[in-house]
């Protein structure tokens, strides 16, 4: 079955109440998020984060390469909330709200208990456009407010909502799960987060899961029901 285009004519502000529109309202999270981060990426000094680091940080080597993939995360963020605002607007409320969910969760915790990590190489083992990339991110990206990693939540919020759609292909849903465990592997070996952050993440996006779909997705398979 082909999904059918949602039809977005004659959609103008004053209409945004309408239970036609209101979906769109939940696109204003990303206004609050971009507040709570100027302010815990400006606010919060350098000096008063906690360094996050294990053992695993030191076997992890850089490896430029994974840029590619945590680029590649920008993408799939931008894509995913497109194409179900078009397609499907009962996932793309999933989705959001999944999304909102971890921001809310992350910016509260980067508030309450700042952190950062001291992982970036001091001189890039190699030069290429890809450090050359890496570089210019690292001078605008800080390396503060990294535990639980958005990097992971968003793409773990992702996996989520693609997972459970019946009409995405097994090939394609293959491939996103591919693409996503790559890009949280990415955010450790172009030394953006501690695999802490990652764990963190995973642990956070667990809660979440249980909190959107445990009653009525997981619980019922857990029990032998039919969906």
């Amino acid at each position: 079955m082909k999904r059918q285009r949602v039809d977005y004519s004659g959609f103008s502000l004053s209409r945004l109440n309408e239970p036609r529109f209101s979906h769109l309202k939940l696109l204003g999270g990303w206004i609050v998020y971009f507040i709570l981060y100027f302010v815990t990426e400006n606010l919060i000094p350098r000096e008063k984060c906690h360094p996050i680091h294990c053992w695993l940080d030191d076997v992890i080597p850089f490896n430029e390469f994974f840029l590619i993939f945590y680029c590649g995360w920008f993408l799939l963020v931008f894509g995913s909330l497109l194409y179900y605002l078009l397609y499907d607007v009962e996932r793309f409320r999933k989705l959001q709200i999944y999304i909102m969910c971890t921001q809310a969760i992350a910016m509260f915790i980067y508030i309450v208990y700042p952190s950062r990590q001291d992982l970036r190489p001091e001189v890039f083992p190699r030069e290429n456009i890809l450090t050359a990339l890496m570089s210019f991110i690292y001078a605008f990206d800080t390396s503060t407010g990294v535990c639980p990693s958005l990097h992971v939540g968003y793409s773990m919020a992702i996996l989520s909502v693609t997972a459970k759609d019946p009409f995405l292909s097994k090939g394609l849903k293959a491939f996103l799960t591919f693409f996503i465990v790559m890009i949280c592997a990415a955010v450790c070996f172009v030394k953006q987060h501690s695999a802490v952050d990652v764990f963190a993440a995973l642990i956070m996006c667990f809660f979440i899961e249980i909190a959107l779909f445990g009653k009525d997705y997981w619980l019922p398979r857990l029990r032998g029901e039919k969906a």
